[in-house]
This record gives structure tokens, sequence and C-alpha cells, in this order.
């Protein structure tokens, strides 16, 4: 199982398609950060609500100096129906092989139903503008999840 990053830590730098098929790198190089976080499939339940509440909540968090990019196992082709139809406006990027979910922490062990397997935990990792982690939140809840964020970042609603 990959290692969880921690607050401090370097953020492993990547490049994945998007949506539409072009390059997104993070960390952005800017002076903003970055709200990474990773789900497991595009237009599922828990997944639609967690993307809509970011999508909700992106207007505020850019204006707090944040930038939000999903991450998932999804082709591009699916992750581009999925932003069609949520409407969403920020990045969905597309990790086929999980190398960066891995590097971040976010691919490993899971159970469900008492069956053990490999897939992407639910994870959201917050890169400050130099690179490091700001907060890592491993194994977190789609439903609520933005909002309990926003407190941890102690940013008002």
């Amino acid at each position: 199982m990959a290692e969880r990053l921690v607050t401090g830590a370097e953020a492993p730098a990547f490049t994945l398609k998007d949506a539409a098929g072009k390059d997104v790198s993070v960390p952005f190089g800017s002076d903003r950060r970055t709200i990474v976080y990773f789900y497991p499939a595009a237009a599922t339940p828990g997944c639609t609500k967690e993307a809509c509440d970011f999508r909700d909540s992106l207007a505020s968090l850019q204006s707090s100096g944040y930038d939000v990019v999903g991450v998932s196992p999804d082709p591009v082709s699916k992750l581009a129906k999925f932003a069609a139809a949520e409407e969403l406006t920020f990045p969905l990027l597309s990790d086929e092989d999980h190398a960066v979910a891995a590097a971040y922490g976010a691919w490993g062990e899971k159970k469900n139903y008492g069956k053990t397997y490999e897939g992407l935990i639910r994870s959201t990792i917050v890169v400050d503008p130099e690179g490091k982690v700001e907060l890592a939140q491993y194994n977190v809840r789609a439903t609520g999840h933005v909002a309990k964020l926003r407190r941890d970042l102690k940013l008002d609603d």
C-alpha cells in the first residue's frame, strides 16, 4: 500500500489529461493552493454528490485562494460525460493507471462487504503554493466532505 502524505511533505507533481483531453499539471505553479480530491468513479451517487458540492462551493473556494481538481481512474471520455451532465466547471483528471493516486497514498487496500481488494481511497490533499501538503484527509465521506473541508481550512460559509 502506498504511503499516505502528511502535512509538510512534498506533494508529488503530476500531469494528467482533463475531460477535454488537455494536459493539466499540479501544482499549478502559482500563488494559489490546490485542492486535489480523489474519487472512485464518475457518475456514481457518492462521487456525483461530492463533485456537485465542490461545484457549488467553487466560487467561494476560488475567492479564498483555492483551486480544485478531481482525480479518478476513469477514462477521459467518461470524465467528459460526467462534467457535462453535472455542469462541473473545475478540471476532472484521468488517472487510469493509478500512478498519481498511488503517489498520493490514495490507492490501496479496501474492504467492502467482507471482500478485500485494491482500489481508490476517497481522499483530499490540499497543496500549498510551494508544492507542500497543507492538509491530507483519507477515507473521507462523500456527503458533507466539502463542508467539513471548509471548516478544517477555516473558511467562512
